[in-house]
C-alpha cells in the first residue's frame, strides 16, 4: 500500500502546495522554504513513488493526480516544477476543490519535441530509459546536470540536486521510466484554454531541457496568465536564484 509523503509547515495563512520534478523528491525545495514559510502555509510533498511516498511502482499522470487530490486543501496555490508542472496542471484543472492559483516552474504542456514546438528531442528521453536499468546512478547524475547546465552556480546546484536525491529512499526504476514515459508522451496544450484560473508560468533562459522560446506560445494556448524569463537562470531556477524565485511568487500571490 501506498503511503504518501504530505508535510505541512510555515505561519502563513494561504496553502503553497510544491510538487517535485523527476528523480527528486520534496526536499529540493529546501532553498526556498525559509523565504516562503512566513507567508505561507507550505505544503511538501513526495510525489508517488518518490522519496518518501513509497509503496508503488509505475503511475500515469492521472493516477498522480488521483492519488494527491484528497489532500489538495480548499483555495491552494499549487506549485509545479517541471514533470510536477504537469501534475499541478491536471490537478488544478480536475480538483473538487477550489483552487486559488497555478505556478509552474521550467515547465512545459509538451516536453517532447515536435513538429513547430521546441522541446526535449525523444530520443534522449529514450535513451535516459534505457540507461537506468544498467546505469542508475549514472543516468541520475546526467539528468541532474542537464538541469543545471549553463548557470553561473551550475556545479553547486547540481550538487544540491544530488543531495536532495540521496536524502530520501531512491525511486523504483519503473517509477523513474514511468515518469520519462509521462515528460516523452503527455500533452496538455489543448487543456491550457480551460485553466480558469490566475496562472503564472516561470522559465529560465538559460534551460536546456524547457525553451524559453515556448513561453510566447503557452500564452496564446492558455489565453490569459502571465510568463516570467529569468535571465541568467537554468531548468531549476528556485535553486539558482531563490531570492528571485520568491519574489516572483510573492508577487503572484499578492494579486490574488
Amino acid at each position: 500500500m501506498m503511503s504518501l509523503f504530505w508535510h505541512t509547515c510555515g505561519a502563513g495563512e494561504r496553502d503553497l502546495v510544491l510538487l517535485h520534478g523527476w528523480g527528486l523528491n520534496a526536499e529540493v525545495w529546501n532553498c526556498v522554504t525559509a523565504r516562503l514559510s512566513p507567508h505561507f502555509r507550505l505544503h511538501l510533498v513526495d510525489l508517488p513513488g518518490y522519496g518518501r511516498s513509497q509503496g508503488v511502482t509505475a503511475l500515469t499522470l492521472d493516477h498522480m493526480v488521483t492519488l494527491l487530490e484528497p489532500r489538495l486543501p480548499e483555495n491552494a496555490i499549487i506549485v509545479g516544477w517541471s514533470l510536477g508542472g504537469l501534475v499541478a496542471t491536471r490537478l488544478a484543472r480536475s480538483a473538487s476543490v477550489t483552487v486559488r492559483g497555478l505556478i509552474t516552474v521550467a515547465s512545459s504542456p509538451c516536453f517532447s519535441a515536435q513538429q513547430g514546438w521546441p522541446g526535449i528531442k525523444p530520443s534522449v528521453l529514450q535513451g535516459f530509459q534505457q540507461q537506468l536499468s544498467s546505469h542508475f546512478e549514472k543516468t541520475i547524475d546526467r539528468f541532474m546536470a542537464l538541469q543545471t547546465l549553463g548557470t553561473d552556480t551550475a556545479r553547486h546546484d547540481a550538487r544540491l540536486l544530488r543531495q536532495a536525491v540521496l536524502s530520501q529512499p531512491l525511486p523504483e526504476v519503473t517509477v523513474l521510466n514511468a515518469g520519462l514515459g509521462i515528460l516523452q508522451s503527455a500533452d496538455l496544450r489543448r487543456e491550457l484554454s480551460s485553466v480558469n484560473l490566475p496562472f503564472l508560468r516561470i522559465y529560465g533562459a538559460l534551460d536546456g531541457l524547457v525553451p524559453r522560446d515556448i513561453a510566447g506560445q503557452v500564452d496564446t494556448l492558455a489565453g490569459g496568465g502571465l510568463s516570467v524569463v529569468m535571465p541568467k537562470a537554468g531548468h531549476a531556477p528556485f535553486i539558482s536564484h531563490p531570492a528571485e524565485f520568491c519574489e516572483q511568487v510573492l508577487a503572484f500571490s499578492s494579486e490574488l
